[in-house]
């Protein structure tokens, strides 16, 4: 059975977040107070030391990896790291883990990018040896053969920088059963010009990276509109941007073309720091 996540929850970097273990208590018991179910970690580190922060200062709040890099991060040490909490916190860890990107792993490792699909199988065929439960764990899946490989290895998928049809065309590839839990860029903005602007500060960088515009190719989308930091066209289909009931809706397209949970990013004009303020608007029109 897969820990219950909610529908809606809040994502940020690792790097948004303090350094000291007190502050980052603080800030999850903040948290679990607006009545958010799950935090979702970009870029965590293997050592789960920002989750073991957040679980051990909260009761009811999950938290979910989003995601751990399979050839940065090795199994037996995340493995190890997942016992201690799983048992201190049950229900309550979600790993998610990813295959990341050519040239970042590349420089980062040392390592040739040789057949990624395989080092995952190998990376899940781990897991399994070292006790982590399937239910326990997701993929960073895009294409159709990764979230094969999510809906019948793990308990599901968390796509990222994707769209709604994105979300339908998922749930079909990977059918009923399985988590699917998209990551949705939203920016708390009416004015159309500067709502792209904080965007486009995240949006670049993804840009770059060929596993996200070889996906937006699949949906649709031109060179013209990959150039740079992305076309008006793609900017509005990836980020939800306006006032609360705008970007509600566009949370519950997802909802509706097949998604269990979307996991919030609200991007700021200070992208170094948590949207704590947007973070209370956001959950307060969730739950009001």
């Amino acid at each position: 059975m897969v820990l219950e996540v909610g529908r809606i929850g809040l994502w940020a970097a690792q790097r948004q977040w303090p350094t000291d273990v007190r502050t980052r208590t603080e800030i999850a018991v903040e948290v679990a107070a607006m009545g958010i179910p799950t935090v979702w970690i970009g870029a965590a580190s293997g050592d789960l030391e920002l989750p073991a922060a957040i679980l051990d200062g909260t009761e009811g709040l999950a938290v979910g990896t989003s995601i751990l890099n399979i050839w940065t991060e090795k199994a037996d040490i995340v493995a190890d790291h997942y016992a201690m909490l799983a048992k201190a916190h049950p229900d309550r860890l979600l790993l998610g883990f990813g295959v990341g990107h050519r040239d970042p792993v590349e420089k980062m490792t040392g390592r040739r990018w040789e057949k990624p699909v395989r080092v995952l199988l190998d990376y899940l065929d781990t897991l399994d040896e070292l006790g982590v439960p399937r239910e326990d764990h997701v993929l960073a899946a895009l294409g159709p053969r990764v979230l094969r490989i999510a809906a019948e290895r793990t308990a599901g998928a968390l796509p990222y920088l994707v769209t709604p049809e994105h979300t339908r065309q998922a749930r079909e590839i990977m059918g009923p059963g399985p988590l699917l839990a998209p990551e949705l860029k939203v920016v708390l903005e009416t004015d159309a010009e500067r709502a792209r602007a904080i965007a486009r500060q995240s949006l670049s960088i993804y840009l770059g990276l060929p596993n996200y515009t070889n996906n937006l190719r699949r949906l649709g989308f031109t060179d013209d509109d990959l150039v740079g930091a992305g076309s008006d066209r793609l900017v509005d289909a990836v980020v939800a941007w306006g006032d609360l009931d705008s970007v509600l809706a566009r949370i519950a397209e997802h909802h509706e073309a097949g998604a269990d949970h979307v996991a919030v990013q609200v991007l700021t004009d200070t992208p170094g720091e948590l949207p704590r303020a947007q973070w209370a608007l956001l959950a307060e029109a969730i739950n009001g």
